[in-house]
This record gives C-alpha cells, structure tokens and sequence, in this order.
C-alpha cells in the first residue's frame, strides 16, 4: 500500500488520521473501537488519551499533532460543542484543510446533522454557554461557530441509522484507499530514473502494514541501490520514532569493526552520546533492548557478510511492530540465508532515461550538436544503462570536442575509468578464488557461449561450475538469459584489466589470452609463460601461421587450447599436462 509516507517536501505527515472526539461520551466505546480497527488495518491514528482537560487552554501537543496529520476523523456527539478543547481542535483542523492539503471527516453521533450544522437544539445550548462565558472574546466564539458550520458541511458518516461495527469498517476501508493514493514524489532532478523505482519499492515496503518487515535492495555496483536506499529514507524516516542510515558497512567493518556500527545506531535511535559497548554480544543486547521500545527505519547499506546482519538487525523480534529494515547488497543470496522475503532488484536505466542523464551531465541542459548527438548513443551503448558510468563519462566529456569525445570513447573501450572500475571490482574481490577463475573465463571468451557448453568446459577445470555460477548470479556478476551467458560489458572489460593490470604490456606473462593480435604475439615471439592457463582464439587472421614447435613449452599451466590456422614447422616438443581442452583446427 502506498501512504501517506510518500507525501511531498512540504507537507510531511507523522500520522495518518487524528480523532477528535469528546471523551465522556465516546473514549471507551465508539472511539476506542474506531482506533483498535485502523490500528488493526495498519493505519497510524493520533488519540488524546487524557480523560480530563487540563486548564483552558489547549496543549500545543495537541495542536502539532494535528499539523502533523493527514486526515482527521471528527466525532461529532451530543457533548462535542461543550468542550473549548474539541472546539480550539476544530478550529485548527479547518485551518489545516485551507493550508496544509488537509483533509477531515465528521461522524455524526447520534446527533442531527442539521442541528451541528445550524447550532441549534444541544448545539445551540452549549453555544449560549460560550458566548456567556468569553463576553470579553466573542471573535473566538464566532472563530468556532464557523467551524463546526464548515465541518458539518463536509461529506461524512451519520450513526443514526446504522450499526457502529458497519460504520467502522466502512471508515476504515475508506480510510485505506485515500492512503493507497500515491503523492507525488519530489526527486532531485539529477536521479533520473529514481522516481519509478522507489514506486516499486514501496510495494515492498508497505509502509501502513502493522509488521516487522526486512526488504532487501540488490543489485551490481553502480546501479543505484544507495541512492534509492537514500530517497526512500530521507521520505520516510520523519515518520519514525527512530532513524538510522548505517552508510558503508562493509567498508566501516572492515576498517574500523562492528562495534563502531553498533554504536552509531544506538546513539541515532536512542539519542546515546556514549553506549560503552566492549564487544559485539554486547552491543547486540543492547540494540535488542532499545529498539524494542521504538517503531524504527533502519538501513544497512552495502552488506556483504552474514555477520554484520547479526551484530545490527539478526531477527524481526528485536524491533516494534510498524518497524522496516532495509538492506543494500550486491549478494542476493546474503538477503535469502537471512531470511528476508522480500527482495527489490534494481535493473539499469532504459534507453531514455539513459540518454536524460547523459544529456544532464554531459551537456548541462544545452542542446548538443548533431554531431555530439550521435557520439551521445555510443555513450548510452558502452555503459549500457549502468547509472555511475553514465555519470562518471558524462562529466568527463561536458564542454569537449567531438574529436575528442571519439578520443575519449576509444580508450575508454580498452581501458574503462578508474573510479567506475573501482566500484565494480568490489564484488569480484569478495570472491573465492574458484569463482574468480570462473568470472575470469566467462569475461575473456565465455560471454554469449551456449550455457551447456560453458558448464562443460568450467567442469573439465574442476571448477565446480554449478555452485560457482550460482553465486556470480547472485552477486549480480553474470547473468543468463537464452540458455547463454552474458555479463555488463563493464563488467567484462573490468575482468580483461584484472587479467592485464600486472603486466599490462606483457602478454605472455597474463593468465588468459583471447584477442588475435596477443595470441599471435605471444606464440610467434613464444614469450608464453606458467602464467598462461587459457588461449582462445574465436576469429584468426586469413592464412596459415607456421609455428616452432618450442611456442607452448613454458605453458607449464595451460588449461584451455582453442586456436585455428596455425601449423607448426618444428616438431611440437611440449604441451601442458594440465590441459583440458584441445580444439586445434587445420
């Protein structure tokens, strides 16, 4: 159910629905049951719950919850008008409705809507009393005589011929559909994209639903789980009794531990300055007891071990019911052994949007040239939806030349940008080394192969490819789709750096060896070392290549063998005890 949550910048709401009601004629009964059935459905209601007034004047409590609330609900009843407290409540709920997108309800309590309406009978009797009693302040009296006027015009619920169970579930079930309707969501124009997707998410998140709900946000480095995390936080976190956007786990729990987490949650939720908490049992127990007292929005963003979950939100039991935890990660299969069922995805950007905020960075609202114009698809066809590249390129081709944009695009193809590569490399160094080698291969020639085959040639390698692929799914490395095996072409060309970067002009001392200028290289020059474990070659160049036959003989680890047109002019002297696969055509 979208809510009253996802209200504007403006207008922000700290509760659904206000009751205003005389309390000795309907507290503990029509009143009491009102609250328990919108409590029941999920709905955030505001009661005074004094039994008596507390002097003249109305508490400025009261006043600001009623600021703070989307819809009132108005139990008009026989004593309502007597009250200068249900008045002064009146009064401003008609003040909210003219300036602060208010809406209000009356119920009519087994009283005449007519006699509210024109003051008259007990009505009429109280508002005697009034005059009599403010003399001296009859603008008042009169403040409220027009209000109850204009709330008894409004469209409401009439007691008198109908059974109070009926009524309250009609109120209700009303109630729900006005909170269903969405607000509009106000984004910072430069998160394109951000919009849709947190529409998305707040059908996971069900704000109004009465339960203790994890979501978990995941997907590939650079597509926007952060940021969407953010917006949603920053809407919804004033309607909590306690906030705390935990930024970076992994990185703060490896650089400074969880006990450092521990106590920035602590101190936001509970306003602690010092939590002296000496190790990470204890800072559990003390989280388990504090936030078992409030209604909570946490995020844990960028987790990727288990034990982090543990130490900062290990079950629903530890918060109040109404309370949310969302949880950002590149590692869907962290979100399942934790036991969170509902899982958000965030995918790229379509092609609009893409070129929107291209356009956005690269061009600052300027109309870009033709020129410029059709440069801009080679952009959106390299980063291929992905949000932080898009930015990152961007920025750095704003103001430039066409000639150089094409400069620009071409190196980036062979080498992508640091800060982009940094990003995505977080994911490939937190796997095991198995499902490295296996990212790997897929990223230097395995990309776009029939699955079947794929799993064929990792197998061969004693890779164990059925559990290795599995978790460069989960971690939003590889993809398959087609019965094939596909991967961001960032991320592809981040795995042919890994291979290269340490020595980046020495092919012959790289693991893998898959474009036709380096292969040839390596084998005519036979500068081919242990370092070498995989050689194919899809698309040889025309002609017969003569090879000595000493070019594999320092390939003491090669794997895999794939090559066509060449042929040897010495006796072959070595190849590899570890191969696996042999594929030499011609």
């Amino acid at each position: 159910m979208a809510s009253s949550f996802l209200s504007s910048s403006n207008c922000k709401w700290k509760y659904d629905v206000f009751l205003s009601f005389r309390g000795e004629d309907t507290r503990k009964n029509f009143t009491d049951h009102l609250y328990a059935a919108l409590d029941q459905k999920g709905i955030f209601a505001f009661r005074d719950d004094e039994e008596l007034e507390r002097g003249k004047e109305i508490s400025s409590e009261l006043l600001s919850a009623i600021e703070k609330s989307m819809i009132s609900i108005i139990i008009l009843s026989k004593n309502y008008v007597s009250s200068t407290w249900c008045l002064e409540e009146l009064a401003k709920i008609v003040e909210c409705i003219e300036e602060k997108q208010h809406t209000a309800f009356p119920i009519f309590y087994y009283v005449n809507p007519s006699d509210v309406r024109n003051q008259t009978g007990d009505f009429k009797k109280a508002f005697d009393k009034h005059e009599e009693s403010f003399r001296e302040n009859k603008q008042k009296v009169e403040r409220w005589r027009l209000a109850v006027t204009q709330i008894a015009n409004l469209s409401g619920w009439h007691l008198q011929y109908s059974h109070e169970s009926e009524i309250i579930q009609t109120i209700v079930n009303m109630i729900s559909r006005k909170l269903d309707t969405p607000f509009p969501i106000n984004v910072p124009e430069d998160l394109v994209g951000v919009e849709s997707r947190v529409e998305e998410l707040i059908k996971y998140l069900k704000p109004l639903s009465n339960n203790v709900r994890f979501i978990g946000i995941v997907g590939m480095g650079g597509i926007g789980k952060t940021t969407l995390a953010r917006v949603v936080y920053d809407w919804l976190s004033d309607q909590y009794e306690g906030s705390c956007f935990l930024a970076n786990v992994r990185e703060v729990s490896q650089n400074r531990g969880l006990i450092c987490l521990q106590e920035q949650l602590l101190s936001e939720v509970l306003f602690r300055k010092k939590s002296n908490i000496w190790d990470v049992q204890k800072g559990i127990q003390l989280i388990i007891r504090g936030l078992r007292r409030k209604r909570v929005l946490l995020v844990l963003d960028d987790v990727d071990k288990q034990e982090q979950l543990k130490a900062l939100a290990a079950a629903p039991d530890w918060f109040v019911s109404g309370s949310r935890i969302i949880i950002t990660t590149r590692d869907e299969h962290l979100l399942i052994s934790h036991g969170v069922q509902y899982i958000y995805k965030v995918g790229g950007l379509d092609h609009d949007e893409a070129n929107e905020l291209l356009q956005m960075k690269a061009f600052k609202h300027k109309q870009p040239t033709h020129k410029h114009f059709e440069m801009s698809k080679y952009v959106i066809n390299y980063t291929q939806g992905l949000p932080l590249a898009l930015v990152v390129v961007g920025s750095f081709l704003c103001d430039r030349s066409v000639d150089k944009w094409k400069s620009a695009l071409d190196r980036l193809k062979e080498h992508p940008d640091e800060e982009i590569l940094r990003v995505l490399r977080i994911s490939y160094d937190g796997l095991k080394n198995t499902e490295k080698q296996i990212f790997l291969d897929i990223a230097c020639f395995l990309k776009g192969r029939d699955k079947g085959r794929v799993m064929e040639i990792l197998d061969a390698c004693g890779f164990y490819p059925d559990i290795g692929i599995s978790v460069l799914v989960e971690k939003s490395l590889i993809a398959i789709s087609d019965d094939k095996f596909w991967m961001h072409d960032l991320l592809q060309v981040m795995g042919w750096e890994i291979v290269r970067e340490k020595h980046p002009h020495k092919p012959g001392k790289w693991s893998r060896l898959w474009l036709c200028k380096d292969i040839y290289r390596v084998l005519e020059e036979k500068t081919g070392t242990h370092a070498v474990e995989c050689i194919i070659l899809d698309q040889p160049k025309e002609g017969i290549t003569y090879l000595n036959g000493k070019s594999f003989s320092n390939m003491s680890n090669l794997r895999l063998l794939q090559i066509t047109s060449f042929q040897l002019s010495e006796n072959l002297e070595y190849l590899s005890n570890e191969l696996r696969i042999l594929d030499w055509h011609g």
